[in-house]
């Protein structure tokens, strides 16, 4: 009887779970929408569901650049070839090829810290910060910044109390169409981090020259440090916004800039990424952060994957460039034909140009209660405002990545939806 009753005891440990997990309000984002999507293709399985939802590539990796992965990968098999640990901070000429290439210069090599992607850089940045800081973000955002800073210790549980309950310790920026998606920065309150996205998910904004050196002057004037997230910055083709925050005065001495192979070569699965911690970037004690960045890295990571960061210097060849233009134009003709449908529609539309991602006004409408009932009724998937923060309830994003027959199938449901 008794080893009946044992076997039937659930088990626990005595180790105390991580509070700050426990502050996490549901689960991420991302999962939570297929998990949606799932249950209904469940209850109807004839569904013939479009995804317009999360940000993930579907187009082949180009030729050349494919080249590279398979090159990379048959001088494992070669005695000659064979490599195993290598640098934990990337290749050397990797890290030259994305300084000249895609920086003209503006970074040193020494500064590039190759990477798995931003997504993963984000959380070592984390790390190197410590529980201890405060971090502002753009309201709405990429969820990541505020459930790695919630992680980390450096807010309170939610507060209830709040717009659709707001993290004690973080400032939340707000950008919405009042303000052209820029934060009032004379009204901001200071934070030691500052996290930064352009062009921005999810609202396509992409912030302008000016707008960026009055953040980096916010950021000197308070002694702040920017997180720069640059992952679309490939989709800009204005020719006078800024690709890089490197490109602004001052920049230099206040700011990270994080960014991935992810969206330029559809490398979502590949998984290689970059950060540019420069030299100037110093701690209140001076400090080189960059320093730090390297003990945190040669720590918790082997360095990305010797295949994949050859595909990284096909990639910067001039024919992966040429391919990497070629992606990028397809997918922002996907961006045009779903933000001229939803302009048809009626709604007021912003991004979708120098951006992969169309956000759309709701008019005050719930964005869950729009995502289930386009669910319902067109059989697409879009993603609701309000998962990337309060700022974002009453918007919906729609995503550029899905193949150009999936997007005018999509255009066309959901005209005839609203019809």
């Amino acid at each position: 009887c008794a080893s009946s009753a044992a076997a039937t005891t659930t088990a626990t440990t005595r180790v105390q779970r991580n509070a700050n997990m426990a502050k996490l309000q549901a689960g991420y984002l991302f999962p939570e929408i297929a998990r949606r999507r799932n249950a209904f293709l469940e209850a109807n399985p004839e569904a013939k569901i479009i995804s317009l939802g999360i940000g993930d590539t579907t187009q082949p990796i180009p030729k050349h650049i494919l080249s590279g992965l398979q090159t990379g990968s048959s001088k494992l098999g070669t005695k000659e070839g064979y490599s195993g640990y290598g640098a934990e901070q990337g290749v050397g000429d990797l890290r030259s090829k994305i300084a000249t290439k895609l920086y003209n210069g503006l970074i040193k090599p020494e500064e590039v810290f190759v990477s798995d992607g931003a997504k993963c850089d984000i959380g070592r940045l984390q790390l190197l910060f410590g529980s201890e800081v405060t971090s502002a973000v753009q309201d709405p955002s990429y969820p990541v910044y505020v459930d790695t800073s919630v992680m980390m210790g450096q807010t309170g549980a939610v507060d209830s109390s709040t717009p659709a309950g707001q993290f004690p310790g973080i400032v939340y920026m707000q950008c919405n169409p009042s303000n052209g998606f820029f934060p009032d920065l004379d009204k901001t309150p200071r934070a030691d981090i500052i996290y930064f996205c352009s062009p921005n998910n999810p609202t396509g904004a992409t912030a302008t020259k000016e707008q960026l050196e009055r953040l980096v002057r916010y950021a000197k004037d308070n002694g702040s440090i920017i997180v720069f997230d640059a992952a679309y910055a490939p989709f800009i083709r204005s020719p006078e916004l800024p690709k890089s925050i490197y490109e602004i005065d001052g920049a230099r001495e206040v700011a990270i800039e994080v960014n991935s192979f992810s969206k330029y070569a559809g490398f979502t699965g590949v998984r290689l990424g970059w950060t540019i911690v420069p030299n100037e970037l110093k701690y209140a004690d001076g400090t080189p952060v960059r320093n730090d960045f390297n003990r945190v890295t040669c720590t918790v990571f082997n360095g990305a994957s010797n295949i994949v960061q050859s595909g990284g210097l096909a990639c910067l060849d001039d024919e992966g460039l040429a391919e990497i233009q070629t992606l990028i134009e397809y997918y922002l003709e996907n961006a045009k034909i779903l933000r001229n449908a939803m302009i048809e529609i009626g709604f007021e539309v912003y991004g979708g140009m120098d951006s992969p991602y169309v956000y759309v006004d709701l008019e005050g409408k719930s964005s869950w209660d729009m995502f289930s009932e386009i669910m319902e009724k067109a059989q697409v998937i879009t993603i609701p405002g309000a998962g990337f923060g309060p700022g974002g309830e009453g918007f919906l994003r729609l995503s550029a990545f899905a193949p150009r027959e999936s997007c005018i199938e999509a255009a066309a449901r959901l005209k005839k939806m609203f019809a």
